[in-house]
C-alpha cells in the first residue's frame, strides 16, 4: 500500500516561509495526481494546491495563489509545498494525499486518498 511522510512544517513568523516535503515510500507516485490539504483547530480540511502526475499542471486555493508553489520531484518520489509570505491564517496541520485514479485530473477532495500524517505549520503575528 505505501505511504505518505510530511515534514519540513515548524514555527514561523508572519512574512516567512517554509517548504514542505511529502515523501512516498513502498509505492510510486509518479502517475498521481499530488494534492496538498490543511486543516485549522475546529475547521474542516480544506484544499491548499494540486499538481498533476507529470507536474505539467498545477491548481492553487485562492487563499495561497501567488504566495504557495507546488512541485514534484518523480525520480525522488516527492511532493513538495514552497510556502513564501506566511500569515497567520496559514496555521494548520498541512496534508498531502494522491490522487486515487492514475493519470487523472480532478479536484474534489474525496478524490484524494493514502494521507500522510500531517505536519503543522504555526505563523505567529
Amino acid at each position: 500500500q505505501g505511504q505518505l511522510v510530511e515534514s519540513g512544517g515548524g514555527l514561523v513568523q508572519a512574512g516567512g516561509s517554509l517548504r514542505l516535503s511529502c515523501a512516498a515510500s513502498g509505492r510510486t507516485i509518479s502517475t498521481y495526481a499530488a494534492g496538498w490539504f490543511r486543516q485549522a483547530p475546529g475547521k474542516e480540511r480544506e484544499f491548499v494546491a494540486a499538481i498533476s502526475w507529470g507536474g505539467s499542471r498545477t491548481y492553487y486555493a485562492d487563499s495561497v495563489k501567488g504566495r504557495f508553489t507546488i512541485s514534484r520531484d518523480n525520480a525522488k518520489n516527492t511532493v513538495y509545498l514552497q510556502m513564501n509570505s506566511l500569515k497567520p491564517e496559514d496555521t494548520a496541520v498541512y496534508y498531502c494525499a494522491t490522487h486515487n485514479r492514475q493519470t487523472t485530473w480532478t479536484m474534489y477532495p474525496s478524490d484524494f486518498g493514502s494521507w500522510g500524517q500531517g505536519t503543522q505549520v504555526t505563523v505567529s503575528s
